[in-house]
């Protein structure tokens, strides 16, 4: 009995494509919760300047304006949306 052995090409596990994509997935979870601590944020600086609260933690520069807050959640959110996209192979445009 004769039996061959071939040893050369192998088949590869999962595409470069397919890891992408599961990477994209994983950022875009961990960006959801960023956008609603920023979000937060931006909350508890309106309500600091309204006295609702007390002092906002960041009391100059450029992270102590809510507009910087809530448009960095918002661009956050935009991301992951984009991210998840990508991630389940949705190419559709809505």
């Amino acid at each position: 009995m004769l039996v061959r052995i071939r040893l050369g090409k192998h088949t590869p596990v999962g595409s470069k494509r397919a890891t992408n994509r599961r990477v994209a997935q994983a950022i875009a979870a961990l960006l959801k919760p960023a956008a609603l601590v920023a979000c937060v944020l931006g909350c508890w600086r309106i309500a600091s300047d309204f006295k609702w609260t007390g002092g906002f933690a960041i009391p100059s520069g450029l992270f102590s304006h809510w507009q910087v807050w809530l448009g960095g959640a918002a661009v956050l959110q935009l991301c992951s949306h984009a991210l998840n996209r990508y991630g389940k192979g949705d190419r559709t445009v809505s």
